[in-house]
C-alpha cells in the first residue's frame, strides 16, 4: 500500500471521526440548553417557539441519527480498510 493512499484513508477516518464526535457534542449542548432554558423558565409563555429554541429542539432529533449513521460508515469504512491490508499481507 502506497504511502498517499494510507493518508488518505486516514484522513477521511479522522473526518468521519471528527463529524461523528462534532454532532454528537451539538446534541448533547441542545439538550443541556434546553434543560436550562426550562429551569430558567424561557417556556413559560410559548417563550420556546422564538428565537433559537426551535433550532435547538430539532437538532438533537436529526443530529443523532445523523451521527448513529456516521459512526456505522465509519465502522464499515475501517472494517473494508482492514480486511483490503490483511489480504495485501498475506
Amino acid at each position: 500500500m502506497t504511502n498517499q493512499n494510507s493518508a488518505s484513508t486516514g484522513r477521511l477516518e479522522r473526518i468521519l471521526a471528527y463529524m461523528v464526535a462534532g454532532v454528537v457534542g451539538l446534541s448533547i449542548l441542545s439538550f443541556i440548553a434546553i434543560i436550562a432554558g426550562t429551569a430558567a423558565g424561557a417556556g413559560a409563555d410559548d417563550g420556546f417557539s422564538k428565537g433559537l429554541w426551535p433550532f435547538l429542539f430539532v437538532l438533537p432529533l436529526y443530529g443523532l441519527p445523523v451521527a448513529f449513521l456516521l459512526t456505522i460508515g465509519l465502522i464499515l469504512f475501517v472494517g473494508m480498510r482492514r480486511r483490503r491490508e490483511s489480504r495485501a499481507n498475506e
